[in-house]
């Protein structure tokens, strides 16, 4: 499994795709943070109060937002991208046991999902430091139950990657899982959960069960544990990922 995993790390740094998904990570999380805190003292915000708990580990949960989606869409890339430039038949043929290739892939996706949830998580932080301090507010990084935030989060985002990779494996067509992945979770999935008569099963929808393993707090959205979240989203990356190996597996790849 080295080699393999060695090579796949060497593919993913081989284009600068990584990086500029990085750096639209960043910038979306900068975002959220930032429209957060700038509308947390309007009296029709959703979010609960800055100086609470709840209100703290919202905010950090921002940083799953800005990263999940675009680690998923680098990881479904990284396994289509076999297909689009047709190196799948030689990779395969190096190593004819394919089950092998998605979990060196797994592998190398994860922890890029995990370094990402980490860098976003610090620009959360380099951004609510100095923000709440203006604003009166005390911010302890290791307070407020925000450890168990950060550790969601890079639970969160890693999940996202086995979706990507089980997604990619799945479908095999790049434009198909990218456009897919982008249309579901930005336009698909909020105009569902937007609708008050589908909440009931809206919580075990994967955006939903990420905000629940995150532990955000929205007064329009209830969600369930965050530990029932965990287990959800772990569900969908785990059956997507076996699907993805077995149709791996089986297809024709000529």
């Amino acid at each position: 499994m080295r080699p393999l995993i060695t090579s796949e790390i060497r593919k993913l740094f081989s284009t600068k795709l990584w990086l500029w998904l990085l750096l639209a990570s960043m910038a979306l999380t900068a975002l959220y943070a930032a429209l957060l805190i700038g509308f947390s003292d309007d009296p029709d915000t959703l979010t609960a109060p800055l100086d609470s708990a709840a209100g703290q580990q919202t905010l950090f949960a921002v940083a799953s937002g800005g990263a999940n989606t675009l680690v998923a869409v680098l990881a479904a890339i990284g396994i289509t991208g076999e297909f689009r430039h047709r190196t799948a038949t030689s990779t395969f043929l190096a190593t004819p046991r394919r089950w092998k290739v998605v979990a060196a892939k797994l592998a190398v996706y994860t922890a890029t999902g995990a370094a990402y949830a980490v860098v976003c998580l610090l620009v959360v932080a380099s951004i609510a430091g100095p923000w709440l301090n203006l604003k009166g507010i005390d911010l302890t990084l290791l307070g407020n139950g925000l450890p168990a935030t950060y550790a969601g989060v890079v639970a969160d985002v890693t999940i996202f990657a086995v979706l990507g990779v089980g997604l990619g494996a799945l479908v095999r067509n790049q434009v198909g899982a990218v456009v897919g992945l982008l249309v579901y979770r930005f336009v698909a999935e909020p105009i569902v959960t937007a609708v008050p008569a589908l909440t009931d099963w809206t919580a075990y929808l994967p955006g939903s069960a990420s905000a629940a393993l995150t532990q955000v707090s929205l007064s329009t959205q209830d969600y369930l544990a965050p530990w029932a979240g965990g287990l959800v989203l772990a569900g969908y990356g785990l059956v997507l990922a076996v699907l993805g190996a077995r149709v791996s597996m089986s297809r024709d790849i000529t």
